[in-house]
């Protein structure tokens, strides 16, 4: 199977978490504020780790191995990662959508319906993440692949979760809340194809394109992320979320690469 195809699939097994971790809605379950901040707190930390140890550090590798300096690899790590943050950035800023707890944020969108400004926002949070684990399987790695598509799943779930339990508070239906869960998970795989292509063909866009992903996830982890999980007072248990959340991915990660 082509690298690119693992990709693919990875990417897409990743984010039909979101709609496993969705699935108790459908049933009536609910779950406390206190515990959605501190899954936010898992998945961020999840992402955070991913970020350095299977994004990060390999695009360093990689940039060593293409120019013989740790130096130039690290100022290109550096640009990559500075230029995933401002891309996310800047769609964070030029398209219309809306937060849970914030409300609405980028250009005007009166002409949208409230939920899809939802789907809005979660597209924005969610794409990189697909992309990230696109990437990982672009450069041939499959076992670093593997690692970043099973940390993204674990973080997707309880991220498909809160989504859900937070439509569900605005009076969306079980079904609708639970689909709309669903379907940002389902952008993850066209961030994974567009990430495993593009790096697949040139030795040369691996380092940029690990370290793009890389700012890209850390954007969305301080904008959207950990300010989330600290509105209510329940910042303790988000940081712990947190801390277990990166330590289970750095096991993964040295387990599984």
């Amino acid at each position: 199977m082509s690298i690119v195809m693992w990709g693919l699939l990875a990417s897409l097994a990743a984010g039909l978490m979101t709609g496993v971790g969705a699935l108790p809605v459908l049933f009536g379950r609910s779950i406390s504020r206190r515990t959605s901040d501190t899954l936010l707190g898992f998945a961020a930390g999840v992402m955070l780790s991913a970020s350095y140890f299977s994004l990060i550090l390999p695009g360093i590798d990689a940039a060593e191995a293409l120019y013989g300096s740790v130096t130039t690899a690290a100022l290109i790590a550096g640009a990559g990662i500075a230029l995933g943050a401002l891309v996310v950035a800047a769609m964070n800023e030029a398209l219309p959508h809306e937060h849970f707890i914030e409300g609405r944020e980028g250009a005007e969108g009166a002409a949208l319906a409230k939920i899809w400004l939802f789907v809005i926002a979660i597209t924005i949070h969610n794409f990189p993440e697909g992309m990230a684990v696109g990437v990982g399987f672009g450069g041939g790695d499959v076992a670093n692949g593997l690692s970043l598509a099973t940390g993204i799943g674990l973080q997707n779930a309880p991220e498909g979760l809160a989504v859900a339990v937070a439509l569900r508070g605005l009076n969306y239906s079980k079904f609708t809340s639970f689909a709309i869960a669903l379907l940002t998970g389902l952008v993850e795989p066209i961030g994974g194809l567009i990430g495993a292509a593009a790096v697949s063909f040139s030795e040369v866009a691996l380092p940029w394109g690990l370290a793009f992903a890389a700012g890209a996830m850390l954007y969305i982890i301080s904008h959207e992320i950990i300010p989330e999980t600290h509105r209510h007072g329940h910042q303790n248990r988000a940081t712990t979320g947190l801390i277990f959340g990166l330590i289970l991915m750095m096991v993964l990660d040295v387990a599984l690469g």
